[in-house]
Parts: structure tokens; C-alpha cells; sequence
């Protein structure tokens, strides 16, 4: 079904409704948008992350301490 179909068969059930439950219908909907969007930024974010260099340095940094440099083991 395309996303026309289902915007038209959406609307005509609407129609059908009482107005507290279509306002219902659009909260949801607000809802679904907001929450969409908010993902969007959630991956767009989480790729500028990946892509920037900011930790590289880190690869190629050395190791301060060892397991040998600790006083006390817990658990262990």
C-alpha cells in the first residue's frame, strides 16, 4: 500500500469518528512525528560522532597503568 492509500483510508476512518477521538488520533500522531524527528537527530548525531576525530588520539596513546600498578583486587 503506498503512503497516499494509507493517508486516504486514515482520513476517511477519521471522518467517521467523534471529535474526541479523531483529537486523539492527532495527538498520536504528534506523538509518532516528534518522536521520529527525534531519532533522526539521535542518528545524525550519533554519525557525526563516528565520523569525527576527536578520540583518534586515543588509538595511539599509551598505556599509563597496568594490572601490575594496582594496589588492590577486588573480585578477583
Amino acid at each position: 500500500m503506498t503512503k497516499q492509500a494509507i493517508i486516504e483510508r486514515t482520513i476517511q476512518v477519521i471522518a467517521q469518528l467523534p471529535v474526541a477521538k479523531a483529537e486523539e488520533i492527532s495527538a498520536f500522531a504528534d506523538f509518532l512525528s516528534k518522536r521520529h524527528e527525534e531519532e533522526q537527530l539521535t542518528a545524525g548525531i550519533g554519525l557525526l560522532a563516528v565520523k569525527s576525530q576527536t578520540f583518534d588520539f586515543l588509538a595511539t596513546e599509551e598505556n599509563l597503568y597496568s594490572v601490575a600498578d594496582l594496589q588492590e583486587v577486588y573480585g578477583g
